[in-house]
């Protein structure tokens, strides 16, 4: 029989305070959503001025609770 490996944390490692700051910052423009290689939310956000400022409070709120390290 095959054993199958599950990898739980596939994707790429991202620092929560790297991609908090750029929110902070810049997150009008979308460069955390950059950050984060999430090409087609980074251009949204850069066109609508971070959901209209909705989307950017939302994830400078989320990013806080979000592990040290978490992948993306």
């Amino acid at each position: 029989m095959n054993n199958l490996v599950i990898n739980v944390n596939a994707g790429k490692p991202k620092n929560k305070w790297v991609s908090f700051f750029l929110c902070l910052f810049f997150g009008h423009f979308g460069i955390h959503k950059f950050y984060e290689e999430k090409i087609g939310m980074g251009l949204l956000y850069l066109f609508t001025l971070g959901l209209l400022g909705i989307g950017w409070l939302i994830d400078c709120i989320v990013l806080l609770f979000k592990p040290k390290v978490y992948f993306v």
